[in-house]
């Protein structure tokens, strides 16, 4: 298996998992909860990082380097500790996950969150017409996003950001094929995290996120927060757990960074001419848009309509179904743009899938 296909199939499996206990009903909330509180009690006997002189160092080295008190960083490094499940999360897969779109498609677009994202779309109209004017980014993208990352707010994570970050900048799992790259983007983030902490004079061992430190409705990291993060309501403050409308900016904000180019198809249907079919050639690329047109459909992928007209370059999207047949989509750039939140086709797929779910149903007649 190359590096690619391994950190893809992780990605995957992390993902899943993540919306199986998002998706879990009263009994096994129930069991989440006894393994949550568990785990909380195991984490209160760990050691605290300020025995570590690793984490001491870092610390007096951000704050020379972000000019922030250096007692004050020492303090709040000092005081995170291990967390043992955040490092349990990020193990790599005991053995191969098999993928499957449609178990994955199923646990993102469902009646309750269709219904939930069609309750945030006319509940915030206003901003997400004004995001769409000012970013270029449709209002299902936006909403897309949100509902596959936290059901429009209503999980946002319940881990310590200081410890979940503290724990992957200076404890990475050493069985990853990626740990010391891992390591030491933490050590990037946990840097932006303090430094936003700082400039706010708010306590880092306030803000809730998720097991790799993510935080708020469109689940940023600091990095992604300090670069992509917007005040879209206003008064002053960047708040992306309470203000529906600063993290529908901040979404529109970070696509159009990216690259969004307004108007085009994430995707477009694509059947195969099995007499002049190259696979390996069209697979080649993975999900980088690579491919024009006539390149395309000369290795035998065929494109009907609108597709035929497309402008920018193209990657063939492949989406397992286990043991089932696979399934194809002809990706665009835009498409990639998506992949750049969360690098896994099969992501980007359900959000752009879970929008347009919740459009079409917002015009469905009310008490239809």
């Amino acid at each position: 298996m190359t590096l690619r296909k391994f950190l893809a199939q992780f990605t995957f499996a992390i993902f899943l998992i993540a919306a199986l206990v998002g998706g879990a009903g009263a009994n096994d909330q129930k069991s989440l909860k006894k393994k949550v509180a568990a785990g909380s009690a195991e984490q209160s006997q760990a050691p605290l990082y300020a025995t570590r002189a690793d984490a001491m160092r870092f610390a007096d080295d951000i704050a020379s380097r972000r000019d922030l008190d250096p007692q004050w960083v020492r303090q709040a490094i000092g005081n995170a500790r291990f967390n043992a499940t955040v490092a349990r999360l990020m193990q790599p897969p005991a053995q191969a996950f098999v993928k499957n779109w449609r178990v994955y498609r199923s646990r993102f677009i469902d009646p309750v969150r269709i219904q939930a994202g069609v309750n945030f779309w006319r509940a915030n109209l206003a901003a997400l017409e004004r995001a769409e004017k000012e970013y270029g980014v449709p209002a299902e993208m936006i909403v897309g996003i949100i509902g596959v990352e936290t059901i429009y707010g209503r999980d946002t994570g319940s881990f310590r950001v200081m410890d979940a970050l503290a724990t992957l900048a200076f404890d990475f799992p050493a069985r990853h094929p990626r740990a010391g790259e891992r390591s030491a983007y933490f050590r990037g983030e946990v840097e932006q995290f303090l430094t936003l902490q700082s400039r706010k004079g708010a306590d880092p061992f306030e803000p809730r996120g998720s097991y790799a430190g993510a935080m708020g409705m469109p689940q940023f990291m600091p990095s992604s927060w300090a670069k992509h993060a917007v005040d879209f309501d206003g008064d002053g403050v960047i708040d992306l757990w309470n203000s529906p409308a600063d993290a529908i900016g901040s979404v529109a904000s970070y696509f159009k960074s990216y690259g969004w180019q307004p108007g085009m198809p994430t995707h477009y249907p694509v059947r195969f001419d099995t007499a002049r079919l190259d696979m390996d050639a069209l697979m080649a690329p993975d999900i980088l848009p690579t491919f024009g047109v006539a390149s395309f459909t000369a290795k035998g992928a065929v494109l009907e309509g609108r597709a035929l007209e497309h402008q920018g370059p193209l990657a063939l999207i492949e989406l397992l179904n286990g043991a089932d047949a696979a399934s194809y989509v002809a990706g665009t750039e835009n498409f990639y743009v998506i992949t750049r939140y969360n690098w896994s086709s099969y992501y980007a797929m359900a959000v752009s899938e879970l929008g347009r779910e919740v459009k079409q149903e917002l015009g469905r007649p009310l008490g239809r």
